[in-house]
């Protein structure tokens, strides 16, 4: 079984960072299956139609502040980590893809594979609700990584907890294969290794991420 303590390492210091160059430099990484690609539907079971609606509430509340529209990340934590509950939507086209993501460790204390409160606060090491803003990428202690502004009072502190977008082992789909869930990060949103690339190609900089529970 995964221990909380070996699984625990989602934030990233700030002096262990030094910024990237506009293009993210490309490295050996093994190549992940293409994302199920459907049509997005109010019905569609795989992505909550009230959630749905809140994350397109948030990227009009916020449409000063998020430059681009065209595509944004959902998080569903009503989900277990077991669930492929990162949705990737095209706004335009309305179709979603969908990837694992791990939450933070504050907010599964037990360890169970579900996530059972958010916290704002720093040292909590728990994942944060809210809309949160895309920004620039960064090398680190988990390797690439990219920086997100919390726009939301439930999410404000995100800069200062170093909550980012990392790729991390234990979110690799072989960890729920072998134990039922994933690991957990310190509020990070951490994706597996061999994702990180599409994650990145996805959003860029300046889109929407939005985390809630449906």
């Amino acid at each position: 079984m995964i221990s909380g303590a070996a699984v625990a390492v989602g934030a990233l210091g700030r002096s262990t960072t030094r910024p990237l160059a506009n293009a993210i430099p490309k490295r050996e990484i093994i190549t992940a299956a293409p994302l199920v690609s459907e049509p997005v539907k109010m019905g569609d079971a795989s992505l909550d139609p009230q959630l749905l609606r809140k994350a397109l509430a948030a990227l009009d509340e916020h449409a000063r502040t998020i430059r681009h529209r065209d595509r944004i990340a959902i998080v569903d934590f009503s989900a277990p980590s077991s669930e492929e509950r990162l949705h990737f939507l095209d706004v335009a086209s309305g179709r979603v893809s969908r990837l694992l993501v791990a939450h933070g460790s504050g907010s599964d204390p037990r360890h169970t594979g579900y996530l059972e409160r958010f916290s704002n606060a720093s040292g909590s090491n728990a994942s944060s609700e809210g809309a949160f803003l895309t920004g620039d990428y960064y090398v680190g202690r988990h390797g690439r990584s990219q920086r997100l502004e919390g726009l939301d009072p439930t999410n404000n502190h995100a800069m200062e907890r170093a909550i980012v977008i990392h790729a991390a082992w234990y979110a690799n789909a072989d960890i729920v294969a072998s134990h039922g869930k994933l690991g957990r990060s310190q509020g990070c949103f951490a994706v597996g290794e061999n994702c990180l690339e599409q994650m990145f190609d996805h959003l860029g900089t300046g889109r929407l991420l939005y985390a809630a529970r449906a």
